[in-house]
């Protein structure tokens, strides 16, 4: 399969937001919640904060452990809330169990919320109003679109563990055209993923996609982050196994993680312009 290069497209988004963020009279603020100790999610943002310091974006990144109360949670939420020099917000994914998600979320201000998961943001989207898309389902879309695949009539399949991911992108690739379909990962319908064109896996099981799933000529978007059994980051696809299936496919590391921080910033600057 062809690499999708999403650093590389990465790198032209950063450098546009880098070229808008000089333009600006103050710098755009991002304030960036992590609960815990698991190890995706500490590497996911400091990635984000390392672009978004390169970018000129200022980034309040506050670490807690996994014992903090969800009012204790809310309570630096509000705060950023009405701080005029925190333009977005974003609480990393997964928090360890015991947190209430959908209650922290919809503690963000839906202006502020970059990471397009308030329940008001994702009501705009089904209605087709949406003022902000969630990062990681634009890398999808745009990450989709690089390999010049026409949409109409094509089928496309979302595995995934959450409906918080899955819904708002299904509902974005019907939109674009495609005949859509969703199935958990612990029930895999492979006559649908054998005549897919495009799947979307989100799942975070190593090596979890391989041949027996893919048709040749298949457009694979990898979201899952995973450790082999080695320690090695990796994402749901077999790479090695799927290396001679004509079709596309997103590395991990270097497919979804390096658009989905460039698309965050892009919403930073975009949250600020409003503000």
């Amino acid at each position: 399969m062809k690499y999708i290069d999403g650093r590389a497209m990465a790198a032209a988004i950063r450098a546009e937001i880098r070229t808008a963020v000089a333009a600006l009279p103050t710098p755009p603020g991002l304030g960036v919640l992590l609960v815990g100790n698991d190890p995706a999610s500490h590497l996911y943002v400091n990635l984000k904060e390392k672009a978004a310091t390169e970018a000129g974006i200022h980034i309040d990144v506050r670490r807690l452990p996994t014992l903090t109360t969800d009012e204790e949670l809310i309570q630096v939420i509000a705060a950023w809330n009405t701080d005029t020099a925190i333009h977005g917000i974003l609480v990393q994914l997964p928090l360890p169990e015991g947190h209430d998600t959908d209650r922290i979320i919809a503690a963000i201000d839906p202006r502020k919320d970059v990471d397009g998961f308030h329940p008001d943001n994702i009501a705009a989207l089904l209605r087709g109003e949406a003022s902000i898309l969630s990062p990681v389902h634009e890398a999808c879309l745009r990450l989709i679109a690089s390999t010049g695949i026409d949409p109409r009539n094509k089928g496309a399949t979302v595995i995934a563990n959450s409906g918080t991911f899955a819904d708002p992108l299904v509902h974005l690739l019907q939109r674009a055209g495609f005949v859509t379909a969703i199935m958990s990962p612990d029930e895999i319908d492979n006559e649908i993923l054998k005549i897919s064109d495009v799947i979307v896996t989100a799942v975070g099981r190593a090596r979890f996609i391989g041949p027996d799933h893919i048709r040749p000529g298949c457009v694979l978007i990898d979201v899952g982050i995973a450790r082999d059994a080695n320690g090695n980051i990796c994402g749901d696809a077999d790479l090695d196994a799927l290396k001679e299936i004509d079709g596309w496919v997103t590395p991990v590391p270097g497919g979804i993680g390096p658009m989905t921080v460039a698309l965050l910033l892009k919403n930073v600057v975009s949250a600020y312009r409003v503000s």
